[in-house]
């Protein structure tokens, strides 16, 4: 009798343990990592860590600091509601340690707020020389990247159905070129040819740091810098990337041909132009030779043209396991730049098929621009906000992460944005007059 009730007041607790599971969540798990937890000789060319956890997840995350702990070079995120990736770089023949929480910061947790015990990811690396070589690969390695690249595809590209690829029948055509080469560029070389498919221009593949095959588009730019150079007064070579000019009525012009981080201090040559035509009855800025660059250089730029916020664009990044596939919308705002100088007149931006990336983030700025209007054809199309990931043979694959929107929340992927005044022009004319120019400047000089 003193064992039955014995049992009984173990089943009582066992039955109280799981509903106090139950009403409160158990603890989320750690079930996967890449690398394995106490891998060794891992490809110190590995660019993601991911963390795989047994339960729906927060947004929020805690990489703690130790001796051991790899460079990190990006902010983590979350590819979806289980799994996180963290960018590092390794360095060969190293031991690593990734913690996941620690006792004063337990910030990965699940929806229901329970947080995950901490956890240490341990692994090394190799010398990393074997895939200098040539003919190092095996069927074995290539397989893994072949299910790696499927699988990014499938689960991070954000265009994935947009460009209405067959993606079965094209990883049909080339697994067998991929299984069977021998070297990381031969790979490379069959996996660029796969995704030029998707006519995507910000998917990248890469060897070391050389970037191999892609999509090249084709396009009929609507300018022409000789005759410019010929016919506009003034004009000046002021940086890498910076012209300028001024009419006989004071219309300034301003031409930027990038937006690329390695211009950043060409760009300052911008600002200085500003000032000069601070009084200036009209103001021109011509990018029809932009084709993108960094995003946060061309927000400066254009935010000395606003006086209040502006929302100019939205984004959504792929997240297989939310509603849709998507995150929510993001807004992205232009703010005044306090700190340069402003100009408040009417200005026309001269616009066309070259336009890509930022600078078609930047054509979304100007709309938002009082007495702003954009003249010339219709920009490219194209905006992914690409992010790495590690095929763990040699070759990293570079994914459009967004779906980039105007503000109405319309994407513009493969229809770009459309000019205020479009201006068609032809190859011959370009060849003694700009009619994009031309109409500019009819605008700027109307009542």
């Amino acid at each position: 009798m003193g064992n039955f009730k014995h049992i009984k007041i173990i089943a009582v607790i066992v039955l109280l343990s799981f509903l106090v599971v139950a009403a409160f969540g158990a603890p989320p798990r750690v079930i996967k990592t890449v690398p394995e937890n106490g891998a060794q000789d891992v490809n110190p060319r590995l660019r993601q860590i991911r963390i795989v956890f047994d339960q729906d997840m927060e947004r929020g995350f805690s990489i703690c600091d130790g001796p051991k702990v790899p460079e990190i070079s990006g902010r983590g995120r979350w590819v979806s509601k289980r799994t996180f990736s963290l960018r590092v770089k390794l360095a060969p023949q190293q031991e690593y340690e990734v913690y996941v929480n620690c006792p004063n910061f337990k910030n990965f947790r699940s929806v229901e707020g329970e947080a995950v015990e901490p956890y240490t990811i341990r692994f090394g690396t190799g010398s990393g020389r074997g895939r200098a070589k040539a003919e190092t690969l095996s069927i074995a390695d290539n397989k893994k990247a072949i299910e790696e690249l499927r699988r990014a595809i499938d689960e991070d590209y954000s265009y994935r159905e947009l460009h209405k690829v067959n993606w079965d029948e094209l990883f049909d055509k080339y697994s067998t070129t991929m299984k069977r080469a021998r070297t990381a560029r031969k790979f490379a070389e069959a996996a660029a040819e796969l995704l030029a498919h998707a006519e995507d221009m910000h998917i990248r593949v890469k060897v070391d740091d050389e970037t191999v095959g892609g999509f090249k588009r084709s396009i009929t730019r609507n300018y022409n810098r000789e005759v410019l150079e010929k016919t506009l007064p003034g004009w000046q070579r002021r940086s890498a990337a910076v012209f300028t000019g001024r009419f006989d009525d004071g219309i300034g012009y301003i031409l930027i041909d990038s937006w690329s981080r390695s211009r950043a201090e060409a760009l300052e040559q911008a600002y200085a132009a500003i000032w000069e035509f601070a009084e200036a009855p009209g103001l021109i800025i011509d990018v029809r030779s932009n084709g993108g660059g960094a995003e946060p250089l061309a927000r400066k730029f254009a935010g000395c043209f606003i006086g209040e916020p502006k929302i100019y664009a939205q984004h959504v990044y792929r997240a297989v396991d939310e509603p849709g596939g998507f995150t929510k919308p993001n807004n992205r705002v232009l703010k005044p730049n306090k700190r340069r100088p402003r100009y408040r007149g009417r200005i026309a931006v001269l616009m066309g098929p070259a336009n890509m990336s930022s600078c078609e983030a930047f054509l979304l700025m100007m709309k938002q621009v009082p007495g702003c209007k954009l003249v010339g054809g219709t920009s490219y199309g194209s905006s992914g906000n690409p992010k790495p990931t590690d095929l763990g043979n040699g070759v990293t694959v570079f994914l459009s992460s967004w779906k980039a929107m105007r503000p109405d929340g319309v994407c513009f992927e493969g229809e770009g944005i459309t000019p205020d005044i479009p201006v068609e022009t032809t190859q011959t004319e370009l060849l003694g007059r700009d009619p994009v120019l031309e109409a500019a400047l009819k605008l700027l000089r109307e009542p």
